[in-house]
Parts: structure tokens; C-alpha cells; sequence
């Protein structure tokens, strides 16, 4: 008997015993999720920007221009295009972040296309320079890249120092296509050209590219001047009685459809028709140098002209200091245009040309 009470006992001290750390274990691991609850919230709330913060990232973002890398100095290449190539087609031009079409010998044009932050691997066709294609290819500082030469670009690149890659004597970044006839089957490609940079011991940065001022957000060129606004959904340029480029808005995209003597102009990559955020018309004086019909311009001086965007165009004033000084556009009154965050087709046109806008 006193065995049994003695034993009650022992066993009611063990269990007691068992009862503090059953109550201690759920205290410790209450305890414990407390503080894993407590840690991760606080390394949440670190890494999570403020309200305030969150916001000027977003701003931030909006800003930030797509055509091109505003903070890279990555330097321009300027590559003379082609524009008399019958059924071929165009490679690369969707994807320069400015266009040059202006006129030459016999009414026809050639194409200077500028390319920046990008890698396009198919451009051309590739064909020879013009010497007042070098006046708005040194406006970006841009590498100029071409496969021959008229006499007065040939003098006037040495003249001007201007760095330049010449399929001639540099055939390195260039090939042709044999599916093409010649002269019109000579293509690069960005990395090609880059390249070669190397070889020429021409720098590959710039601190002076910029040319355009761009700004994320859409402009509205109606509200910008409302008197002087024109609606341009349709707009027609000839350079010569047989030479037309034309462009309709599609309003959906907020782009213009180019096109060239009435037929879509199409990419030779994507089978796409090329399409433009920007447009400028510039109006220049032009004349016969010699018997061959070669052109010389009046870059230099001021003039006007169209900037048309989003529907809309609006008159504009160009001045250019020197050959190798920025353009600049400005409206009526004297406040220098900013233009879309896009690609943009510079139409050099001479004084004569018939523009229709509607």
C-alpha cells in the first residue's frame, strides 16, 4: 500500500514535469514564429521603395527615350544608301534613328541612314557619297560609311577629315549579294562597321551625337499653335517630275506609312512597309555643278519648312551655322522644336518642290 501511494506520487511529479516543457516547447516556438514574422517584415519593408520613391522611379522610367540611349555616347554611323534600285529593296531603314533623303544628279535621291545604340545585321544597299551628305553626317558626329565617291566628295572628306569608311579602299565591312545586280548588291551591318573601327583608329564614343531634342511625351502639334496647325494625314513630296515620296498617318499606330512614286516602301528583312514617327521637311536651294548633273546645296544659311507629327504639321524655320554646326528647328516663334520619341525622316527638298499636306 505504501508502495502504490509512493509511486503515485513519483508519477504525478513526472507528470508535472512533462506539462512545463510541453509549456515552455509552445512558448519557445510561438516565440520563435514571432520573431521569423518580425525579420521578414522588416527586410520586406527595406526592400520595398517608399511611396515617395516609387513614384520617381516611375517618372523616371516615363522619361526615358527609346530610339535612342540619351546617356550613351556610343558614336553614330551615317551610311550612305542607294535609292534608284528599281524591284529591290531597302535593308535597315526601320531601323536608323534618322533618315536623310535628298536629291542628286539626273532627279533622283539618295538616303543617308544614321544608326546609334542598335544592332541591325543587313543594310543596305550601300552606294557612294555625295559631298553635302558630309554636312549633316559631321552635324551627329557620325562615322560616315559609303562604297565610292563623286570629285567633290572625294575633296571634300579630305578637306573636312571627315572619318569615314570607303567600300573602295575598305572593303572589309562590306559584301555584296549575289541574288542582286550590281551596283546596287553592296550591304554591312552594324557590327561589321564597328568592327572596323579599330583598323581606322577612329573613336568609337561622341559627347557631341545629339541632334534632336526628344521627349516621351506625345505631342500634340494642334495645341502647340492652333492657328497655324495643318491636318496631315496624307503628305506628298516630289523631288523631280518622276521622283514622289508620300506618307498616310495611321492613326491606330500614331505612325506615317512611307511610300515611294506611289508604291509602299518596303523593308527587304521583314517584308514590312516602313513606318515613321517623325517627319521633317526641309526646303533648300539646290543647282547644277557640272554636265553631269551633279547637285550642290545650300545646307548652310537658315530656310523653312514642315514638322509634322501625330496627324498634324506645323511650319518650321532651319538655320545651320557651317557645314559641320547642328541644324536647327524652330517654330514661328523662335522656340526649337522637340519631336517624338520615334524614328524621323528628314526630307531635304529643293525650293521648287511641290509639298502637299491634307
Amino acid at each position: 500500500m505504501d508502495f502504490e501511494i509512493k509511486n503515485h506520487k513519483s508519477s504525478t511529479k513526472k507528470n508535472k514535469k512533462t506539462d512545463k516543457l510541453l509549456v515552455f516547447s509552445i512558448l519557445f516556438l510561438i516565440l520563435a514564429i514571432i520573431l521569423v514574422i518580425i525579420y521578414f517584415t522588416i527586410l520586406k519593408a527595406e526592400d520595398k521603395p517608399s511611396k515617395k520613391t516609387t513614384g520617381k522611379v516611375v517618372q523616371e522610367e516615363q522619361k526615358k527615350i527609346k530610339i535612342v540611349d540619351e546617356e550613351s555616347n556610343e558614336r553614330p554611323i551615317a551610311i550612305m544608301i542607294d535609292n534608284n534600285i528599281g524591284d529591290a529593296l531597302h535593308a535597315g531603314l526601320q531601323d536608323s534613328y534618322i533618315n536623310y533623303e535628298i536629291i542628286v544628279e539626273g532627279g533622283l535621291t539618295r538616303i543617308m541612314a544614321l544608326y546609334k545604340d542598335k544592332d541591325v545585321p543587313l543594310i543596305g544597299p550601300v552606294r557612294s557619297s555625295r559631298h553635302y551628305f558630309l554636312d549633316y553626317s559631321l552635324e551627329s558626329d557620325a562615322i560616315y560609311a559609303h562604297f565610292g565617291w563623286s570629285p567633290y566628295a572625294e575633296k571634300d572628306i579630305k578637306y573636312l577629315n571627315v572619318k569615314n569608311i570607303n567600300g573602295l579602299t575598305d572593303d572589309t565591312p562590306y559584301w555584296r549579294d549575289s541574288k542582286s545586280k550590281a551596283p546596287h548588291n553592296v550591304f554591312t551591318s552594324t557590327e561589321k562597321i564597328r568592327s572596323y573601327l579599330k583598323n581606322k583608329k577612329y573613336s568609337e564614343s561622341s559627347e557631341d551625337w545629339k541632334l534632336l531634342k526628344y521627349t516621351p511625351d506625345e505631342i500634340n502639334l494642334s495645341k502647340i499653335d492652333e492657328t497655324n496647325a495643318i491636318t496631315a494625314n496624307e503628305i506628298s513630296i516630289n523631288y523631280s517630275a518622276y521622283q514622289n515620296r508620300s506618307y498616310t498617318y495611321d492613326i491606330e499606330n500614331k505612325y506615317y506609312l512611307r511610300l515611294m512614286n506611289g508604291k509602299a516602301h518596303i523593308d527587304k528583312t521583314s517584308n514590312n512597309q516602313l513606318n515613321y514617327k517623325n517627319i521633317i521637311i526641309e526646303k533648300v536651294n539646290n543647282i547644277n555643278l557640272d554636265n553631269e548633273g551633279r547637285q550642290d546645296l545650300a545646307t548652310t544659311g537658315s530656310g523653312t519648312g514642315y514638322y509634322i507629327t501625330n496627324g498634324y504639321a506645323l511650319p518650321i524655320n532651319w538655320t545651320k551655322a557651317s557645314r559641320s554646326a547642328k541644324t536647327k528647328y524652330t517654330y514661328s516663334n523662335g522656340t526649337e522644336i522637340k519631336v517624338n520619341d520615334g524614328n524621323t525622316f528628314i526630307q531635304i527638298v529643293p525650293l521648287d518642290s511641290n509639298i502637299e499636306i491634307e
